[in-house]
């Protein structure tokens, strides 16, 4: 499949992580499930499709992305390894964080060089009397935006109160990542209309069959 162009209409991308890094992380459908795991970034305009609903593109940044990727398709392979790189990093960064377990240093080190190359394409610019961060884009369409900004989320997660809230779906086959605002902290379900019903489902059939 080409990196750059799809015919079919954008993928409805679920949302439900609370934060960019952990949305970005959750682009792959039933992780824990060899058989059905799918993974809906298998193009840049994918990639793209994201960033809008994601909120980090407006619909004109976004058209301007697509556009320049099409125009150059090495530029925009390039850039979508670094987007994917970026989210298996912070995947298991964040995984191994609501496990209570050790992160790998070379995970760390993905986002952290990541997020410190997006600071290089940033500048603070005067905005209604008081001042605002914007990409520095130097005459060209920074094909790796996406993946700098979800660098930067990551790296704010990290270094925020929030991080104590990163849990894990306890689905065995989901485990995708979400933040538990809940009022005890006893979230347990990335969707409770999705994985939480079906597994009272599953836990129901093994009671009544056993």
């Amino acid at each position: 499949m080409s990196s750059v162009a799809r015919q079919l209409p954008d993928f409805q991308f679920d949302l439900s992580g609370g934060q960019l890094a952990l949305d970005l992380a959750n682009t792959i459908s039933w992780r824990g499930s060899p058989q059905r795991r799918k993974d809906h970034l298998q193009s840049y305009s994918d990639l793209v499709a994201f960033a809008r609903q994601a909120g980090v593109l407006a619909p004109r940044q976004a058209a301007e992305l697509r556009s320049y990727a099409q125009q150059h398709p090495a530029e925009a392979r390039k850039a979508l390894r670094t987007a994917l790189a970026l989210r298996e990093a912070a995947y298991r960064v964040f995984l191994a964080i609501a496990q209570k377990k050790a992160v790998a240093a070379r995970d760390l080190n993905v986002i952290n060089d990541c997020a410190l190359e997006a600071l290089r394409h940033r500048r603070l610019v005067p905005a209604n009397g008081a001042y605002r961060w914007e990409w520095r884009t130097d005459g060209r369409t920074p094909l790796e935006r996406v993946a700098w900004a979800s660098a930067q989320a990551a790296a704010q997660l990290l270094t925020s109160e929030d991080l104590r809230t990163v849990r894990f779906c306890e689905a065995p086959d989901c485990r995708w990542l979400f933040l538990d605002h809940s009022r005890n902290r006893s979230r347990r379900w990335c969707d409770m209309k999705v994985c939480g019903n079906r597994q009272k489902a599953r836990r129901h059939y093994r009671r009544t069959h056993e």
